[in-house]
């Protein structure tokens, strides 16, 4: 199955967050997943990277 990505603007959207929040997370939290640069100029997450860590946030061990 072919993988889905989301850009900063996505991860904003979904978070009701300003889009430089992802790039700071992916800097400073350690859990956040890291962006995957896809070209030069393009960079993005993988959705069933967020997704894992939106449920290991609501279920920590």
């Amino acid at each position: 199955m072919a993988e889905t990505y989301l850009a900063d603007t996505h991860l904003a959207a979904r978070y009701g967050v300003h889009r430089s929040t992802p790039w700071r997370w992916a800097k400073t939290d350690a859990t956040f997943p890291r962006p995957v640069k896809l070209s030069p100029q393009c960079s993005r997450w993988k959705l069933s990277e967020i997704e894992a860590w939106e449920r290991n946030r609501a279920n920590p061990a």
